[in-house]
């Protein structure tokens, strides 16, 4: 499915960058440079808990309403950006979308049908060429900094937490349930400057990195805590890597750089809140759930949570801004492709649920917003946007356009970020999954099946348009023959085009023809 495209930016004469075998850049004009590019991903952000679509002219772009949040650096952003309304988590999990992200394929292509944990198979493919290799070959300084969580999670440390790569004594030791620390060689992926940060604590993380000037002089593989609000301590950490402070990158080298944060993920607890942006989200002290819980299909018992959620979604908004004024006040900022976006969404006590997981709207539907200087026009786009769309699309940008590699699955769609009137043709469909449902989105429906012991034993839809809340389960027979028999259409061909499990193991073969 990838598409290869040549794009020229009319209002920006001169500006297409060749690409040359050896991996460096050749520009048309001596001064262009290749572009930076920085990916920032917070946990567990919604997209309607962007502040923009609370401000005139945006809430008829989004299927619902937009939350009570304040969200000033973000609506910054997203004012100078392409704005996507309707990119998509298709597996809302952690493990399965940071897969997505890196390799550009699906989950049964590139290892990773399943949150990584203890007991657990899954782990991104070591031989794959993701999209921190492909930038690391093309002479691109590549940072991470945050949580990662693509990798399987083995007993492989000792009892201090240390990194022994073995299960024997001294090692033998887990330091997590979930994420684990992802050591030098392969799994890596190609980056160069690394600073994981692991737990699901804010205020107690685990940091791994290969700077001991930020480790307090640990070593690559050494546990450091540094008791702080994690945020706030990788946003000095890219700020210092802006900076070359002490010789972590080479300047004169574009940068590639993938910020993940951890908050607004769970727990949402006083202890685990940054609590000065709590209470903005009271009424004199007092919780009004009535006031935060602004979609109508929203329990406002299971939602409780709001104003902690809320609180963390203000507080990422607060470090990813120093980030971002750190970059304008470097200068860096013109030729700097900046992209915000969320590995999933986040229930918040809508159809009585919390978490993700789900083939519901809020689950699903994550932030996307391109940035590029003055390169882009703001607008909102209403393109479907895959999870392994990104990959492709974001090498298109920079460039790399020849060396997005063959395996990857998703689309380039690169062409369409420039010029909004590009004819790049758009999906009409995007698939969904969980552990025991796949789907399709097309915008105006959500189809979802459910599966049991092999065989289809549920089917709905909802109507996106008329019912932007999904209140109404549609069955099929209240669907009509015709829009089911497109729906399920547009199942079965993504279903094989993205070579699924459920394909090879026949599932639901009952109602699905392969």
């Amino acid at each position: 499915m990838k598409q290869q495209s040549i794009h020229i930016l009319k209002s920006i004469p001169l500006l297409v960058v060749i690409v040359i075998a050896c991996g460096s850049f050749v520009s048309q004009t001596q001064n262009e440079k290749p572009p930076n590019v920085i990916f920032i991903f917070p946990d567990q952000y919604r997209n309607s808990s962007l502040g923009i679509w609370s401000q005139p002219g945006y809430g008829d772009h989004l299927q619902g309403k937009g939350d009570p949040v304040n969200t000033p650096a973000l609506d910054k952003l997203a004012t100078g950006s392409v704005v996507f309304n309707k990119a998509l988590s298709n597996f809302p999990l952690c493990s399965p979308y940071r897969a997505m992200l890196i390799s550009g394929m699906y989950p049964h292509k590139n290892g990773v049908a399943a949150n990584c944990r203890k007991g657990r198979d899954a782990s991104l493919r070591s031989d794959i060429k993701g999209m921190t290799d492909v930038f690391s070959e093309s002479d691109y300084e590549v940072s991470y900094f945050g949580k990662i969580h693509w990798l399987k999670n083995d007993p492989l440390f000792d009892e201090k937490g240390t990194y022994q790569g073995t299960t024997t004594p001294p090692g033998g030791h887990y330091i997590n349930r979930y994420d684990t620390y992802v050591p030098p060689g392969p799994d890596r992926h190609g980056i160069d400057y690394f600073f994981q940060v692991l737990k699901d604590d804010h205020f107690d993380p685990l940091v791994y990195s290969n700077d001991p000037l930020l480790i307090d002089g640990k070593t690559d593989g050494e546990q450091y805590k540094p008791g702080r609000f994690s945020a706030e301590i990788e946003s000095e950490a890219i700020i210092k890597y802006l900076e070359v402070t002490h010789k972590q990158r080479d300047p004169g080298k574009p940068f590639f750089m993938i910020w993940s944060l951890n908050p607004p993920h769970n727990p949402w607890t006083e202890e685990s809140t940054k609590m000065e942006y709590f209470d903005q989200y009271t009424e004199n002290g007092k919780v009004n759930l009535d006031r935060l819980l602004t979609h109508d299909n929203a329990d406002h018992e299971v939602g409780h949570y709001a104003p902690y959620y809320f609180a963390n979604v203000s507080a990422v908004d607060y470090y990813i801004g120093l980030v971002l004024d750190k970059l304008e006040e470097l200068e860096l900022d013109d030729n700097t492709i900046i992209v915000f976006s969320s590995d999933h969404g986040e229930m918040l006590g809508s159809h009585g649920l919390s978490g993700k997981l789900v083939p519901q709207m809020e689950s699903l539907n994550i932030p996307f917003l391109i940035k590029w200087g003055d390169r882009l026009k703001h607008r909102v786009e209403d393109r479907i946007v895959n999870v392994p769309d990104v990959m492709p699309t974001i090498l298109g940008l920079a460039g790399l356009e020849d060396k997005i590699p063959n395996e990857v699955q998703g689309t380039n769609f690169s062409e369409l970020v420039i010029d909004a009137k590009s004819n790049q043709e758009k999906p009409g469909a995007a698939l969904i999954m969980g552990y025991r449902y796949r789907g399709v989105y097309t915008g105006k429906h959500t189809f979802v099946v459910e599966e049991k012991k092999g065989k289809i034993d549920n089917i709905f839809c909802y109507d996106n348009e008329n019912d932007p809340f999904q209140l109404n389960k549609i069955k099929p027979g209240e669907l009509g023959k015709k829009k089911e028999r497109e729906l399920k259409g547009h199942l079965v061909r993504l279903l094989k085009e993205t070579q699924d499990s459920w394909v090879k193991k026949e599932i639901g073969a009952n109602y699905l023809s392969y």
